[in-house]
């Protein structure tokens, strides 16, 4: 434990307060407040940006024991991490770990936290906040270290988060003859480094930009934080594209762009999908794959158009996984086939989407 414990208090819109201790940099700050149910990935997670503007909680008890790895890149892109920087407000603990031990650790999760400026509360009740959660939904909170600092509660859900994370101008990743356009809204690396490794160029374009005009064999729609709703412009050019036969691939959020370019609806989870464990049934089959996820908004799987069904379906709450449609190459899975951290069981859909390309 850090020798010298700092009082700090997690603070929901309902009024209700969790005190703790802080570990990382000590900031005030505001965010939606969500949870994730994995055992391990802390920083592929942490730098994940699915998770911008939110305060991460880890409902596995001890975080920190395996440190953080060194900044090694593979085709120009961190290894061990999911992006550049960390994306997630703060996070909260129930047991930090300030003695780490991994062959591959190079510093303390606190040290990387204030490296990045990131706050962190450990010492709290995890289990009886995430129950809270479940039982009301999530709700937008604060971190609050310095008591003198009054800050408010921020909805970012209204904020623009995908145009935060996304690349800012086209980059290529140069490979094999065939090349996908990657729509970056939020990319997490390993779905770049998934088709460099299977012999496949990849344009990462920014999430506005007009990739219909671009010659490739396929599209394929990343994950991203936030509403899909506000990403207008791509799901106009995705609506483009599809008038095109291009075969499209949504991963996360690019299911969801998917689904409103299509003429459906999405709607917000209660608490969201956020973890390592979820069981999602194939439609059709008795195929039941273990996911890893990250997500707050779910296609409406009532308002699919007559050419469009569900692929997948989670087995905990129904809700819509993925979609496809009946007789063109496009399809959306809701869930990470790529992983990192989490299983690999669906990196198949990498394949079927391989398979499509023109």
């Amino acid at each position: 434990m850090n020798k010298e414990k700092k009082i700090a208090r997690l603070i929901l819109e309902d009024g209700s307060e969790f005190s703790g201790f802080t570990f990382g940099y000590e900031k005030n700050t505001t965010g939606e407040v969500v949870f994730n149910t994995g055992m391990v990935g802390y920083p592929e997670t942490m730098t994940d940006p699915s998770y911008r503007g939110q305060i991460l909680i880890f409902t596995y008890p001890l975080i920190g024991n395996y440190g953080i790895p060194d900044y090694e890149r593979e085709n120009n892109l961190l290894k061990y991490f999911e992006s550049e920087q960390i994306h997630c407000r703060g996070i909260i603990v129930s047991d930090y770990s300030s003695e780490y031990s991994h062959w591959n650790a190079k510093r303390s999760l606190s040290d990387w936290m204030i490296e990045q400026k990131i706050p962190g509360i450990f010492g709290i009740d995890t289990r009886m906040l995430t129950r809270k959660l479940r039982d009301k939904g999530t709700m937008l909170g604060k971190i609050i270290i310095d008591e003198k600092v009054n800050i408010g509660f921020e909805d970012v859900n209204k904020l623009d988060l995908v145009g935060e994370v996304s690349v800012k101008e086209p980059v290529e990743y140069k490979r094999g003859s065939k090349k996908i356009v990657l729509v970056d809204c939020g990319t997490k690396n390993n779905i770049i480094q998934a088709y460099l490794k299977r012999d496949i160029t990849v344009l990462r374009v920014p999430y506005n930009y007009d990739f219909s005009k671009e010659k490739a064999n396929g599209i394929l729609i990343s994950n991203g934080p936030g509403d899909p709703k506000i990403c207008k412009s791509t799901i106009e050019n995705t609506k483009k594209v599809m008038n095109k036969n291009i075969p499209i691939l949504g991963v996360c959020l690019g299911s969801q762009i998917m689904a409103l370019a299509a003429g459906a609806n999405t709607y917000k989870l209660k608490y969201g999908h956020r973890g390592h464990n979820q069981p999602c049934n194939e439609m059709g089959t008795k195929r039941c794959y273990i996911t890893s996820q990250n997500h707050g908004y779910a296609v409406d799987s009532e308002s699919l158009p007559e050419d469009w069904r569900e692929w997948f379906i989670n087995d905990n709450d129904g809700t819509n996984e993925g979609i496809i449609h009946i007789s063109k190459p496009f399809f959306a899975a809701q869930f990470h086939p790529e992983a990192s951290p989490g299983p690999d069981d669906t990196e198949f859909i990498f394949d079927m989407f391989l398979r499509a390309l023109k």
